[in-house]
């Protein structure tokens, strides 16, 4: 299913604290969005992977996502070899732009991730790079944050969709909202997360007089028809 933007995330729950409200926006402004958890998060402190893929999958019918998958990686074993596996995601859906978690991240999951998925998004467009699939080039690929951030390259507003991403977040309750004998406190667990993801965008969205926004990172320069601050 050809799809207009694709988010992937290491763990369930992470694609939603770093772009659920530029995931609400696209969908609502008619854009096919395609999720993909690249692990079931099966080392985390609280939940059971079939938990957590539970959780996803109901985040991803708050945000009017059109399908989300979960690719089986394993948690904290995320490597070069997951680079062929990579580009045949891209090829099987075929993308017009891919967003990934930005290359600096105090998790290493999230590092090995960026990496692996950049290399993934570059192979898939080689016509002779030994995939299956046919060879395909997306037009983008932009890097969200996730814990650590930076200056961007772009913001988005999502004041409009920010019940949308709380309401996406809320979903994941086995590891922000954690109950029954077995659960223990993490630093997701922890009041001060919510709020440093808030946090975060409410800064973002300052920035440019808006309430929220999320900021995203691109590597190449961004090409402006002019020096007016809204092109004609």
């Amino acid at each position: 299913m050809s799809i207009d933007l694709l988010v992937i995330g290491p763990h369930p729950d992470d694609l939603e604290i770093g772009l659920a409200g530029t995931i609400a926006r696209h969908v609502a402004d008619g854009h096919r969005v395609g999720l993909c958890d690249l692990t079931a998060g099966e080392l985390g402190s609280n939940g059971t992977p079939e938990t957590r893929r539970a959780e996803a999958l109901e985040a991803a019918a708050v945000l009017g996502a059109v399908w989300r998958e979960n690719l089986g990686w394993p948690d904290g074993g995320i490597t070069p070899d997951h680079v062929r596996p990579a580009a045949e995601l891209i090829r099987r859906h075929r993308p017009s732009v891919v967003a990934v978690p930005y290359w600096d991240d105090r998790h290493p999951d999230h590092v090995a991730a960026s990496r692996v998925l950049q290399e993934g998004v570059f192979r898939s467009g080689l016509r002779r790079y030994a995939a299956a699939g046919d060879a395909w080039r997306v037009d983008w690929i932009c890097y969200y944050f996730i814990n650590n951030a930076t200056t961007p390259s772009f913001v988005i507003d999502v004041s409009d969709h920010y019940a949308t991403k709380r309401a996406a977040l809320a979903c994941h309750r086995s590891q922000f909202a954690p109950a029954g004998p077995d659960a223990v406190p993490t630093r997701l667990t922890a009041s001060s997360f919510q709020q440093l993801i808030e946090s975060r965008d409410s800064q973002f969205g300052a920035q440019i007089g808006a309430s929220f926004a999320e900021g995203v990172i691109v590597r190449e320069p961004i090409e402006r028809r002019s020096l007016f601050r809204t092109p004609s």
